[in-house]
């Protein structure tokens, strides 16, 4: 990534690399081939690496972005990238009248839910099917009646019908059934509504089962670089890195505790960074006490102690020389280490999806 300029008085900033994103996208389009468009979820803020970014790097080969409310519709719409967007999620009823006056393609998981959209207008459906999620979606014993229904409706137009696949990184057995269900489903479904675009892969399902890509996929983490299943990592780029700085340096002698409850004492002599990053930031407290370290002038220092909302406290003895305001990467790489979203989420006993997701509005976001 070209070298990025970031100003002296940014506490903490992510800096997202477009190129890394836009050949990501390339991947998923030469590991599902030619023929299905893609819908790219950038719901949560495009996973924390900034919506309005990385809508506009992907806009060129993505047919649909995918978000989770009426909300994130109009940031992607803010964008102006001319393509659609699908609301992933069920609306309140109060946010009816605008998803479909914006013309967004919404997920509805009944004939009586698409039914309640049109009365404000004419409004596309995304039908959703509950073939093992347990979430939203339509009962597979019940889709063809309800599909029926939403035909025969004047204001009804029927965009696309979708599953989800709840454990395709985790449940071979258990996924491939649930895919040979759709499967007859589909075929059913495509009789009565001919033209209708199927779609069930999401990131897991692209990379194990792209046999099953239909007319749509729908990749969201690995788009940004992190891979739900470990295989695959190396074939994908991180678009993410995170920076923060050193806002004070301390020498605290043997017997010094750091943080709060003192949980880290001092057995010798160190000499300390405070870094200007905390949990209201998204550096998860959770890393506490769990061997989790930053990078600060290419060398791993621990993080010691608690973290706590604003600061984290780190080891930097074994550094010759360390100043005020230099970058500390809290993911990313400096020199000849590196540190993953994926080594922070495990360090922090959780998924990668919520430490990208969870980086607060404090956190400046720069896209080079």
């Amino acid at each position: 990534m070209p070298a990025l300029s970031v100003p002296d008085h940014l506490r903490t900033w992510v800096e997202i690399n477009l190129g890394a994103l836009q050949r990501n996208l390339a991947f998923v389009r030469k590991h599902v081939g030619p023929q299905p468009g893609i819908l790219a979820v950038v719901k949560a803020n495009a996973y924390g690496h900034g919506v309005e970014g990385v809508v506009r790097a992907l806009a060129r080969d993505t047919e649909v972005f995918g978000v989770a409310n009426v909300k994130e519709a109009l940031e992607v719409a803010s964008a102006s990238t001319g393509r659609c967007v699908m609301l992933l999620s069920p609306c309140l009823p109060a946010e009816y009248e605008m998803a479909v006056r914006s013309g967004y393609i919404v997920t509805a998981s009944s004939a009586e839910e698409a039914l309640a959209y049109s009365r404000h207008g004419d409004v596309r459906v995304n039908f959703k099917v509950d073939t093992g999620m347990g979430r939203a979606g339509c009962s597979s014993a019940l889709a063809v009646d309800e599909v029926h229904q939403m035909l025969g409706m004047e204001r009804v137009f029927l965009y696309s019908i979708s599953t989800h696949l709840p454990s395709a990184d985790e449940d071979a057995d258990f996924t491939i059934a649930q895919l040979t269900s759709f499967d007859v489903l589909s075929d059913q479904l495509r009789a009565i509504a001919p033209g209708v675009k199927f779609h069930v892969l999401n990131s897991a399902g692209v990379l194990t089962r792209p046999d099953h890509r239909f007319d749509l996929v729908r990749p969201g983490l690995i788009l940004y670089g992190v891979s739900p299943l470990p295989e695959y990592s190396m074939e994908l780029e991180p678009v993410l890195s995170w920076k923060s700085r050193v806002v004070l340096l301390r020498d605290l002698p043997a017997g010094a505790s750091v943080s709060y409850g003192r949980s880290f004492i001092a057995q010798k002599p160190i000499r300390t960074a405070l870094v200007a990053v905390g949990y209201a930031d998204g550096f998860p407290r959770q890393v506490s006490g769990r061997g989790a370290s930053v990078l600060v002038r290419g060398v791993r220092c621990a993080v010691l102690g608690r973290v706590t909302m604003d600061q984290i406290v780190v080891d930097v003895s074994m550094l010759l020389e360390v100043r005020l305001g230099d970058e500390v990467t809290l993911v990313g790489r400096d020199g000849a280490e590196r540190i993953d979203v994926d080594d922070l989420a495990s360090q922090a006993g959780t998924i990668s999806w919520e430490i990208l997701s969870g980086i607060g509005r404090r956190v400046e976001h720069f896209h080079v």
